[in-house]
Formats: C-alpha cells, sequence, structure tokens
C-alpha cells in the first residue's frame, strides 16, 4: 500500500489558514483517486515533537558509545525514542506533503524541530569517504505555502527563504522529486486574496490526481 504523510505547521484550522485550505483541497482530491492509499495527517502543533536538546544528544552519544536504551536517563529515554518513531514514520511513506504559512520569510519553527526529527544519519543520509548520501531517494514531495508578501518576484525575492531551505534539505536526504504550490501576497487586498486561494485550489486538486 502506497504511504502519503500529510504534515501540517500551523496552529488554526484549516479554514482560518490559506495554506491549510490548499492542503485539505488537495488530500480531498487525492483519497478520491487514490482511495486504497494510506494518508496519515501530521499536525506539528499538536504532537510531541522532543527538540535536539541535551537529553537527546547526550542519550544518541550514549548509544554510539555501546550502551542499550534502558541504560540512558529516563528524559534520554523517552525523547530518543519519540524522535526514532518520527523517522521512521517518515520512512515508510513515499509521499510527503508539507503546508505552513511564512512567518518573518521562514515556517513557522515547529517545522524546523520536524526536520531535525527526520534528517538523521544512517536514516535519511549517510556520511561516506565520498560524500554525503542522501537515503530518502524513493520519496517525493509537495510543497504548499502561503505568504503574506510575493516573494517569487520583486523586492523581497532574495528574503525567501522557506521553500528554497526545504528543497535543499529534501535534495541532502536524497529527494528530488519536488512540486511547489504558493499563494503569496495574501497581506493585499481580500478580493485579490480569494481569487488566488481559489487558482491554488484549482492547482492543489490538479496535482492531486497525478501525484
Amino acid at each position: 500500500m502506497t504511504n502519503i504523510l500529510y504534515v501540517t505547521a500551523h496552529p488554526f484550522e484549516k479554514h482560518a489558514s490559506h495554506s491549510l485550505t490548499i492542503g485539505d483541497a488537495f488530500i480531498q482530491a487525492y483519497r478520491e483517486t487514490n482511495p486504497e492509499h494510506d494518508v496519515t495527517h501530521l499536525d506539528l502543533y499538536r504532537i510531541d515533537i522532543p527538540q535536539l536538546d541535551a537529553d537527546v544528544l547526550t542519550g544518541w552519544n550514549q548509544l554510539k558509545g555501546g550502551s542499550s536504551i534502558n541504560q540512558l536517563s529516563l528524559a534520554s529515554q523517552a525523547k530518543v525514542a519519540r524522535l526514532s518513531e518520527l523517522v521512521e514514520q517518515f520512512l515508510v511513506a513515499e509521499k510527503i506533503v508539507i503546508a505552513h504559512p511564512v512567518w518573518n520569510f521562514l515556517f513557522p519553527p515547529v517545522l524546523k524541530t520536524y526536520v531535525d526529527a527526520i534528517c538523521i544519519p544512517g536514516k535519511t543520509v549517510k556520511y561516506t569517504m565520498e560524500g554525503i548520501i542522501g537515503l530518502a531517494s524513493d520519496k517525493k514531495l509537495l510543497h504548499i505555502q502561503s505568504s503574506g508578501s510575493v516573494l517569487s518576484e520583486g523586492k523581497w525575492a532574495s528574503f525567501e527563504f522557506s521553500h528554497r531551505y526545504l528543497t535543499a534539505i529534501f535534495n541532502y536526504m536524497g529527494v528530488s522529486e519536488i512540486e511547489f504550490i504558493t499563494i503569496e501576497g495574501t497581506g493585499a487586498s481580500s478580493e485579490q486574496t480569494a481569487i488566488k486561494k481559489e487558482l491554488a485550489v484549482q492547482q492543489a486538486i490538479s496535482v492531486a490526481k497525478r501525484f
């Protein structure tokens, strides 16, 4: 069975979010086209994602040194185990969809915490004498984002860090097939935003039928 992982990074419900409205339209159309596929929604604002703190780094170092998981502190055990769950969930998904807003020219910080949870040496990347090898080349990504400013062109184009970062990090993990749907300039008139949202929704539905 094909697994698709739908990752959202927005504190609001879909009706109050441009990116989630577009993402939901994609998922609905995808389910209609592929009813036999398994879709898992990962709402980053409503799940536990450990940060890479002292407990995690100490625990990983102890495991590398030969310690068993039971020899770690209770805090390290819980956080290391949770991070392992997240990366294993990512690994079994063939298709990844990420939807989020742009805040201060980047995505919400919870998404960076998730990226740190899945970029794990030996799991999604491998370091060799010849260089870095991405281990997730069997996957493809659809990136959906909304931004109040226009970031694709004009004076703010050089401030577009969000899509560039996700493209770079997924390339780093070996993912080369990446599609992008954006609704930008939502800070302008509500009438123009409504038109742009409808166009983005239709694009999402079209992509869903072949993704």
